[in-house]
């Protein structure tokens, strides 16, 4: 898997692009993930298509396969509504043709990259049209909605505390999160945590990495990251995954 920058124009709405080569010899293996993507894949020299995949509440794990090309584009946590022009909560835990979004539109997309054979022009492509989508920039949730991430992601408040901060009320930061994000604030924060745990599960002790995540102990780290990753961190660090499924059916609710 290989990292791309972005453009800059796109930076603040993406977060990472990536230029992956499954191996149909490797389990496909799915973590928790607060963001949105859009998924361009290639079976063949030419017949390609968009996918939408949903921020995942919990891991999934798949059989492996082969592909001839997998670009995908992780849109930072808010930046999906204006995209795809709906709820991100309707997309949840689901991977979805961008054709269901957009129509005719991303049938002319994927014509067009379909014409393309280099990974960089077909990233090109798809980065022209997200920038389109974005032209009318932030609103007012959407501004919010980056601060309330920013703190979450760095000094892990409650939400109680959170929306004190930022003056508004409780049920009104849940709406935000769950139209721009797709997951309720405090599942949000669980993911981040977990995130945290698995960038750290090789470096440190396992009492050091509860407490960098921002967990009270070790215990409650073990118990919330089951419940994410179907596995304790001990485990998954060992490689002993839960089965894995097809990738039609999807993730038990958490």
């Amino acid at each position: 898997m290989d990292a791309v920058i972005p453009m800059p124009a796109l930076r603040p709405w993406v977060a990472d692009v990536t230029l992956m080569r499954p191996d149909s010899a490797l389990p496909l293996v799915r973590l928790p993930d607060a963001a949105t993507a859009l998924v361009y894949r290639r079976t063949g020299t030419r017949n390609g298509d968009l996918r939408v995949v949903g921020p995942r509440s919990r891991a999934s794990y798949h059989p492996g396969k082969e592909l001839r090309m997998c670009i995908r584009v992780r849109l930072r946590p808010g930046a999906a509504r204006p995209v795809f022009g709906i709820p991100v909560s309707e997309l949840r835990d689901q991977a979805v043709p961008l054709t269901d979004l957009w129509g005719d539109r991303a049938a002319r997309l994927e014509h067009r990259l379909g014409e393309l054979t280099r990974p960089d022009r077909i990233l090109h492509g798809i980065e022209d049209v997200l920038l389109e989508s974005l032209r009318d920039g932030a609103d007012a949730r959407d501004l919010l909605l980056r601060q309330a991430v920013e703190l979450m992601s760095t000094t892990g408040e409650r939400v109680a505390t959170l929306a004190r901060r930022l003056s508004v009320s409780e049920r009104h930061l849940r709406d935000v999160f769950t139209d721009r994000v797709g997951l309720p604030p405090k599942h949000f924060a669980r993911i981040q945590r977990v995130r945290t745990v698995l960038a750290g599960a090789g470096t440190a002790k396992w009492a050091e990495v509860a407490s960098e995540a921002g967990y009270y102990d070790q215990s409650h780290m073990t118990a919330d990251f089951h419940t994410l990753m179907g596995v304790s961190p001990a485990a998954y660090r060992a490689g002993r995954l839960p089965s894995a499924t097809p990738c039609t059916q999807p993730p038990s609710a958490p």
